[in-house]
């Protein structure tokens, strides 16, 4: 028996030699299984780490739409932003760059390449906007840098992060111009080169227009950037569609069955709902529900005067108290029992065209007519609202013919250059509810409009209790890890002191 052992221990030993181990890997490997990555297997989850919310629940879903003044609530405990209590910050979303640079590596060679390339520069520019907008000066030329021995990078003036990101869209849209269709793409656009080179350049008008304070800077170029791109002709159209994600039963909207005490106990603010009301804008009706109370005293939930808003600023024991007696409008139902009450658009038509309108008045394009442009972002914004189940609507849904005369009473274009801005800024805060709440609070910050509701009794921005926080604090774990560099770019823009109330750049 030994012998035989032996003897097939000096064959195994043998064959071995003779086809090396490479090939007997080969030879056990399972043809049906994946054995390497490839670029789409990247990108799906590169375009991900932008696009989806990546929260952990419904309650951090909700926060930023606290923040800006769309929600309030009347849970067990009041949640700080809703009171302007913000912390610090992270850099965890630049765990995408290594996965950017292998996607473009898988790609190098292949007939997708170009438009590998075309993704990884419009999500780099994607991820570097939401840090700089947050914080101010950030790492970005010397990020992803740990495999050169680089652990501690540098930050860089928050100028040139947003030349860097300008520069990197320009780049992303000369290699979508040569793209072909490519794997992975989870959005609607499903991997069309066009669809994502005028989506790169949508989003670079938008980068553009949050730096109109800084629209003379030189090294900017913002007005000439920003006519550029106009001119050349790729921007979203109408039939585009969004960049986003659908939601649906096996991909569910993040408060979808939350029908729990804390989500339904979400009231709608007065800011959300007065503007509507005053706009005679049906989409009241799909963001929120009608006051129990009204609809006790007779009130018809086809009549907007049935919707009550919430000071948002309020005690939060007299807001619950009130909530409990059924005198303000909860969050609309539909989100909280359909999986896709509504899909996630972070860039679409609607916006663009408000911000060509915007641009139009400012004088950085000749093009059309702000009017022209304001029409057609709302329009869009209120076609959108069609897709939703009418049944939600309370009556009230929205079709074509509405949308036709919207234009009327305070939703016609104003004469005065000063109310057409103010119209422009509210169309966009309504169009990013429950969408891309952050970037409501970017536009406070920049326009102070719409004038969001502070009280000095409850603010919990302690160091500015009649005004809202200006930035995100930087993550507490540079302190630790890149303390030199952290307390370098504090002493370059804020005198040396982390705090919310400090003034980034971009705002100066």
């Amino acid at each position: 028996m030994k012998k035989i052992n032996k003897i097939i221990g000096l064959g195994l030993s043998l064959l071995f030699m003779l086809v090396g181990c490479d090939q007997f890997e080969e030879i056990n490997t399972n043809p049906d299984t994946v054995t390497q990555a490839s670029a789409s297997m990247v990108s799906t989850n590169v375009i991900l780490a932008n696009i989806k919310f990546n929260g952990r629940d419904a309650h951090a879903y909700l926060q930023p739409n606290a923040l800006s003044k769309y929600l309030g609530y009347a849970n067990q405990s009041q949640m700080d932003q809703q009171y302007n209590k913000i912390g610090g910050g992270g850099f965890g979303s630049m765990t995408i760059l290594p996965n950017i640079d292998k996607m473009v590596e898988y790609a190098t060679g292949t007939t997708m390449e170009n438009s590998y390339r075309g993704l990884a520069k419009f999500s780099r520019s994607y991820m570097f906007y939401q840090l700089t907008m947050q914080m101010g000066d950030i790492p970005y030329s010397e990020t992803n840098m740990a495999a050169t021995g680089n652990y501690r990078p540098k930050y860089d003036t928050q100028e040139a992060v947003f030349i860097g990101i300008l520069n990197e869209l320009k780049e992303a849209d000369a290699f979508f111009a040569k793209g072909v269709a490519f794997a992975g793409d989870p959005t609607p656009y499903n991997g069309d080169p066009n669809k994502w080179r005028r989506a790169s350049n949508a989003f670079a008008l938008k980068v553009l227009m949050s730096l109109s304070k800084k629209s003379e800077v030189a090294s900017l170029d913002v007005k000439n950037r920003f006519a550029a791109i106009v001119n050349g002709g790729f921007l979203l159209e109408s039939n585009t569609g969004f960049l986003g994600l659908n939601y649906s039963t096996t991909n569910m909207h993040p408060l979808s069955g939350t029908n729990d005490l804390f989500t339904s106990r979400t009231d709608i603010s007065s800011l959300l709902i007065d503007n509507l009301k005053n706009l005679n804008d049906r989409r009241l009706f799909y963001v929120a529900d009608p006051a129990a109370a009204k609809i006790a005293g007779g009130l018809a939930e086809t009549d907007m005067n049935a919707y009550v808003g919430a000071d948002v600023a309020m005690d939060y024991n007299n807001l619950t108290s009130e909530h409990l007696k059924g005198n303000f409008s909860l969050i609309n139902s539909r989100y909280l029992k359909e999986a896709a009450s509504e899909p996630r658009m972070m860039v679409t038509y609607a916006e663009q065209q408000l911000i060509l309108a915007e641009a139009r008045i400012l004088g950085w394009i000749s093009t059309s007519t702000a009017k022209d442009y304001y029409e057609s972002g709302v329009k869009s914004a209120l076609a959108a609202m069609m897709a939703t189940k009418a049944s939600y609507a309370h009556g009230r849904a929205i079709d074509q013919a509405y949308i036709n005369g919207y234009f009327t009473g305070e939703a016609a274009f104003k004469a005065t250059t000063a109310d057409q801005l103010k119209q422009i800024w509210m169309q966009r805060y309504i169009l990013n509810f429950m969408q891309d709440a952050e970037s409501s609070y970017f536009e406070y910050r920049r326009n102070n409009y719409p004038p969001f509701p502070v009280n000095p009794t409850t603010n919990l921005n302690e160091n500015n209790p009649n005004g809202m926080p200006m930035r995100w604090l930087y993550p507490s774990s540079e302190t630790n890890y890149n303390r030199e560099n952290l307390i370098e770019a504090l002493n370059r823009q804020y005198d040396g002191y982390d705090e919310v109330n400090k003034l980034m750049w971009l705002l100066k």
